[in-house]
């Protein structure tokens, strides 16, 4: 009798053990990937924000900047593909990773252009509006930059967890893949040419 009760005592040890351990296993990746796929949402965010002062910017530089008019559709196109990649957070992955940087950079490179092509309209740069628009996109940028990289500190944290033995047994069991993270555009390494 004392037997079976120490074998029965041992054996509901283990299972509680075990479903105490898979438990936190398994809710500790969901954490994780939660915050992967929030930090995605503040990424998303700022990228909108980019976006959304887009048509000021045009609007601004359109009244004079009219030689300008290929650099204004540009933009405009670049915003409108920009805008329609929209990604699941909790489907990223290195192809939409690099799909969705790829027409951010497009965006802006084409915002580059055009602020670039500004150089040549002293009273556009001198006016208020277009100085706090510039401002506002230069903030924004920062914001982009400090969201990616939060981004990637989540990502890389998560991806640690779901890689760590014995959590890899669990999520390799429910489906927690690794989330990709974000790269540096091709030749960010070299310093941009600054001519005067």
């Amino acid at each position: 009798m004392k037997k079976s009760l120490v074998i029965g005592i041992v054996v509901v040890s283990i299972i509680a053990i075990a479903y105490f351990g898979f438990k936190g296993f398994y809710n500790g990746m969901v954490k994780a990937e939660e915050q992967v796929n929030a930090q995605w949402g503040n990424v998303e965010n700022q990228y909108q924000r980019r976006a959304d002062l887009v048509p000021n910017l045009v609007a601004t530089v359109k009244g004079y900047a009219e030689h300008e008019q290929s650099t204004l559709e540009g933009v405009i196109e670049a915003r409108a593909k920009a805008t329609q990649v929209s990604i699941d957070p909790t489907n990223l992955n290195e192809q939409t990773m690099a799909q969705f940087q790829q027409v951010q950079g497009e965006l802006g490179s084409a915002i580059n252009r055009l602020l670039v092509s500004v150089e040549a309209y002293p009273d556009l740069k001198a006016n208020q509006n277009f100085l706090d628009l510039q401002a506002q996109l230069e903030g924004t940028e920062n914001r982009i930059a400090t969201e990616r990289t939060r981004f990637n500190e989540s990502a890389q944290k998560y991806n640690a967890l779901i890689r760590s033995f014995p959590t890899n047994l669990v999520a390799n069991m429910f489906g927690f893949y690794a989330k990709p993270y974000f790269k540096s555009q091709e030749g960010a390494d070299k310093a941009p040419e600054v001519k005067f």
